[in-house]
């Protein structure tokens, strides 16, 4: 293998009028990096823009790595919090619900019941939380007939009257122009809503 060639450390180019005179084999725009490379980088205006896009090529695949990383955990811990305060949520609606009957079908009680939704939770994000729009119902009219809407109207009507069922209504005519989307402080504030509700029902029940 051929070596290179020693020759005087002297700058050309960008690197003009920075050169030591030393002999060297290994060299970067005429300077020898051993000797005056890097005081060229550290002091010349020329040097220093270089070096500062070395860093920047260098750091930028970082910085972004570090980003979508730090977006993914938000999002992770965004969607941790949703499903706790879903979980409150219908925790609540199970317990003051208790010994009603199903809301849709008005099937006797019983301990599977579940929290349904009048409007499904994914198509009406401004109901998902709306305890008017969350029953206690039997797993026949919730998973099996999903939902069991119709039904679901007439048992609203008959349990509630009708400005809850057109208040209900005029919220979802809305949806169709609104998206929520839900950030921690507002489902934390929900999630603190329900557990208050819960305390509040669980002393009534034990007094």
């Amino acid at each position: 293998m051929t070596k290179p060639k020693e020759k005087k450390c002297k700058g050309i180019g960008q690197a003009k009028g920075y050169g030591c005179g030393k002999m060297t084999a290994h060299r970067v725009y005429g300077l020898g990096k051993m000797c005056c490379y890097g005081s060229w980088l550290y002091t010349s205006d020329a040097g220093k823009v270089k070096l500062q896009k070395a860093i920047i090529k260098v750091t930028k695949p970082r910085l972004e790595l570090e980003k979508a990383a730090t977006e993914k955990k938000d999002r992770n811990k965004i969607g941790n919090l949703l499903k706790s305060t879903k979980d409150t949520c219908h925790r609540y609606i199970r317990l003051r619900d208790k010994y009603k009957p199903c809301a849709s079908c008005n099937t006797e009680w019983h301990p599977d019941f579940q929290a349904g939704h009048l409007f499904k939770s994914e198509l009406f994000s401004l109901l998902r939380f709306d305890e008017r729009n969350i029953n206690g119902q039997c797993i026949e009219c919730n998973i099996r007939l999903e939902g069991n809407e119709s039904a679901y109207r007439i048992g609203l009507l008959r349990r509630y009257g009708k400005a809850h069922l057109d208040s209900l209504d005029e919220i979802a005519e809305k949806e169709k122009k609104t998206v929520q989307k839900w950030n921690r402080a507002e489902l934390e504030a929900i999630r603190s809503y329900y557990n208050d509700k819960i305390k509040l029902l669980q002393r009534e029940t034990a007094a």
